[in-house]
């Protein structure tokens, strides 16, 4: 059986947050026709997956899955455990945010099977929260990582961004002490990324704030790596770290190079060799459903080569490149053409490499990505 995560988006929002460039609506009358197409589209692809696979994560994002009614999850778990193999130790995770969680809500949560709860908390500043367009604050954020562990959860992440405009490297250091005092095994720290098309790139473009420059971006990021790391948290990905065995199964898949089933609006999907996406509108996306059409608006099936430089892209970004892993499934091309390199890296001590084994150091992951584009594939 080959290991599969599965995501589900859920593309509602009270509001657009000014740097999110995920797909979302803020109008929800459309929610019981958008979960029985996500429940067709499920059981459409359980016929087709669900013989050589067993499912080891699901994944609820958005959107805010936390808006909607828990029934809705229920009946998204419920098809699923029916119609695909499950593994004993499945994790469950739904992003939240604590504007829409309240003590009920997160008992409805864990009795459904969630066992992984992930906090878009962002910041613990108030100001930053307004800035961001949040709709909660510290004392909402705080009041929700403590009522989820009380009640059950103990594998909690939290989501937070650096390099805000105006951020100091002092608040910052807050941000990460305010979360680390509070009963989490996992942590997201991503720093602020401006995409097209976003309110945040048209304030920055029209001059109305900008952030940290470049070298300020990597000064927060390495304080991020010592400071977490310094608190017993482990990096197990260049944004990502967690305290012994919390690491994020489900983000795992994607960078062990696993099957994964993307299901939704806008949702992706890969089964090796073959990606591909389903539409980026609603309006399309339940169209093409309740019509029995394709929804898929694009796919590609990956050669080789392609296959070998996303696999050793996303592993070198998280545990590390197993060699023996390389070489089954692409042959030894890679490690020969660019032997050179890869002792240039060691040297510099960008990377380590052992028998089996090549991984970033700290001072390889903040620039992991310049490292990636020079590799020969």
């Amino acid at each position: 059986m080959n290991p599969l995560a599965l995501y589900i988006h859920i593309p509602y929002c009270e509001h657009k947050c000014i740097y999110c460039d995920f797909y979302s609506v803020i109008n929800s009358k459309n929610i019981e026709i958008y979960f029985d197409a996500l429940l067709k589209e499920i059981k459409i692809r359980a016929e087709q997956c669900a013989q050589n696979h067993e499912v080891i994560s699901i994944y609820f994002g958005g959107g805010t899955p936390t808006l909607v009614q828990t029934k809705f999850l229920e009946k998204i778990i419920s098809v699923i455990i029916r119609k695909f193999k499950i593994s004993e130790n499945i994790e469950i995770t739904t992003e939240a945010n604590p504007g829409t969680l309240n003590k009920l809500k997160i008992e409805e949560l864990l009795a459904l099977g969630i066992n992984r709860l992930s906090v878009g908390v962002q910041s613990f500043f108030d100001d930053d929260l307004k800035f961001l367009t949040r709709i909660h604050n510290r004392k909402a954020a705080i009041e929700t990582v403590e009522t989820a562990n009380s009640i059950g959860f103990e594998n909690i992440n939290i989501d937070l961004i650096f390099n805000l405009p105006g951020q100091t490297k002092e608040r910052w250091i807050e941000n990460l002490e305010t979360a680390t005092s509070l009963p989490v095994k996992h942590i997201s720290a991503y720093s602020l990324i401006v995409e097209h098309g976003t309110i945040l790139y048209k304030m920055i473009s029209d001059g109305k704030t900008k952030i940290g420059d470049e070298d300020y971006d990597a000064d927060l990021y390495e304080t991020t790596q010592d400071y977490l790391i310094g608190k017993g948290f482990e990096q197990y990905e260049v944004s990502n770290f967690a305290k012994n065995n919390y690491s994020c199964r489900h983000n795992l898949a994607y960078w062990k190079y696993e099957d994964y089933l993307g299901f939704g609006v806008s949702a992706h999907s890969f089964v090796r060799p073959k990606r591909w996406r389903n539409f980026g509108s609603l309006t399309f996306y339940l169209k093409s459903l309740n019509n029995s059409k394709p929804f898929i608006a694009s796919s590609e099936t990956l050669n080789k080569k392609e296959q070998t430089e996303e696999f050793v892209m996303l592993a070198l970004r998280s545990n590390g490149l197993d060699l023996t892993k390389l070489r089954k499934l692409f042959g030894n091309d890679f490690i020969m053409k660019n032997k050179d390199f890869l002792d240039e890296l060691v040297l510099n001590k960008f990377i380590i490499k052992s028998a089996n084994i090549i991984k970033f150091t700290r001072k390889g992951y903040a620039v992991c990505d310049e490292i990636l584009a020079k590799f020969d594939y």
